[in-house]
């Protein structure tokens, strides 16, 4: 595109396309002509990264400060800061962010590259009531003392950041009346805390995550009235009060536990539900829990898990998808037993009618036990996809193995007329 072509263009339409540059090439495109000098001013994002700066004329301080001092749009959608904290100093971000806050600023991402020290969030971080989406990663130590307010605040994003006391983070949440998404991973959360709360009548999507292997029980007591969509994932053990009448998705994996009937029970609303867990007990439930359960999956990590799922097809009378998914050492399950269900499951007879078991193990006997009993008394099933692991082509014993077990299945009497079975299996050399 040439000059003149460049000087036809409608200015609206050239803001629009330096929105999907980052600040540092939109400014460089001032020199393309005479009308593109000033336009970099009015885009409402601004993205600045200390990387990008290593072999300015000037320090990442100067330059960020030069660009905020010559923009001029009224609105600002976005500030993206990626930093290096010997790079900046806390006056600059407070400054930097400050300034964003007068300009109504509807998205704020802080990002601190990786290192042995920790930034101190702002005093003014939750004083802007435009903020829509508030991101913080890595390194930053959040610090709200004092019940704050930020009354547009619906997305919330917190990875691999500590707070300072016990009562930041309460704090925080209790300051955004219409949060609707929250984010946290754990995993650099300060102490070894006994119980981790959220508390927010408008959230509607929650995800948690923590690989912290320190030592101390957890107990999770989440009160979310109007949640969607839940994923946990802990990596310990833990212990989950849930009070979320309207879920209808969620995510479950973590440590050895006892599963109880309250664990259970906190989870009955979802329609869709994942398990992955390793249960070193199972305490069973009485009754049909989840009546709103129509797709379930599950990962058989433990022998114990068989008995999970008796339960599971027991208590879910209305499902209609079910997939398993056995991605463990064969050892883990070593001596672990189907137990039949008294009686055949009311999902079984009525509504089954997808069945997926992936990375299915052909050797082992409880886990062809499983999926004969479900083709031989799933009524209503029409398709069943089983995949196996990938065995060598020169393993001739266990592909031939492999081979009689599917022709086995694939015998297997079944319930539904209509069902059709699909093998899927990989070999490599």
């Amino acid at each position: 595109m040439n000059k003149d072509r460049l000087d036809q263009l409608p200015e609206a339409l050239i803001i629009r396309i330096l929105c999907f540059l980052s600040t540092r090439t939109a400014i460089a495109t001032s020199v393309l002509s005479k009308q593109w000098r000033s336009l970099w001013k009015w885009v409402p994002n601004l993205e600045f990264d200390s990387d990008d700066h290593k072999s300015d004329h000037q320090t990442f301080s100067e330059g960020v400060t030069r660009s905020f001092l010559s923009h001029r749009a009224l609105v600002l959608e976005s500030l993206h800061l990626r930093f290096s904290l010997d790079e900046v100093t806390p006056l600059d971000i407070g400054l930097w962010v400050g300034i964003a806050f007068t300009r109504h600023l509807r998205e704020l991402v802080l990002t601190v590259s990786p290192g042995d020290e920790t930034f101190t969030s702002p005093s003014s971080l939750c004083t802007c009531n435009t903020l829509q989406t508030l991101k913080l990663l890595f390194c930053i130590l959040v610090d709200i003392p004092y019940p704050v307010l930020m009354k547009s605040l619906r997305t919330l994003h917190l990875e691999f950041v500590s707070f300072k006391d016990d009562e930041s983070f309460p704090n925080l949440l209790s300051g955004c009346p219409i949060l609707e998404n929250l984010f946290v991973d754990r995993s650099e959360f300060d102490g070894d805390d006994v119980t981790f709360s959220v508390e927010v009548p408008s959230l509607k999507r929650l995800e948690i995550f923590n690989d912290n292997d320190g030592q101390g029980f957890r107990r999770y007591t989440i009160s979310v009235p109007s949640l969607i969509y839940l994923t946990l994932q802990e990596y310990k053990d833990f212990e989950l009060c849930l009070n979320a009448p309207e879920l209808v998705e969620a995510y479950v994996s973590g440590g050895s536990y006892i599963i109880t009937d309250k664990f259970l029970g906190s989870l009955k609303s979802a329609k869709h539900l994942s398990l992955d867990l390793s249960p070193l007990q199972i305490v069973y439930p009485t009754g049909s829990i989840f009546n709103q359960l129509v797709c379930l999956e599950m990962h058989t990590r433990k022998k114990e898990c068989w008995n999970l799922l008796t339960i599971m097809l027991d208590s879910s009378p209305k499902l209609q998808v079910l997939r398993l998914i056995d991605n463990m050492n064969k050892n883990d399950l070593a001596g672990g037993k189907w137990n039949e269900p008294k009686y055949v499951p009311e999902c079984l007879l009525s509504h089954l009618e997808t069945f997926v078991w992936e990375e299915y193990a052909w050797d082992r006997q409880e886990e062809q036990e499983v999926a004969a009993y479900i083709l031989r008394n799933a009524k209503q099933l029409k398709k069943a996809t089983i995949s196996t692991n990938p065995i060598a082509v020169n393993d001739l014993k266990k592909l031939e193995g492999r081979r009689k077990m599917l022709k086995e299945l694939a015998s297997v009497v079944r319930a539904s007329n209509s069902c059709q079975i699909a093998f899927g299996y990989e070999c490599y050399m």
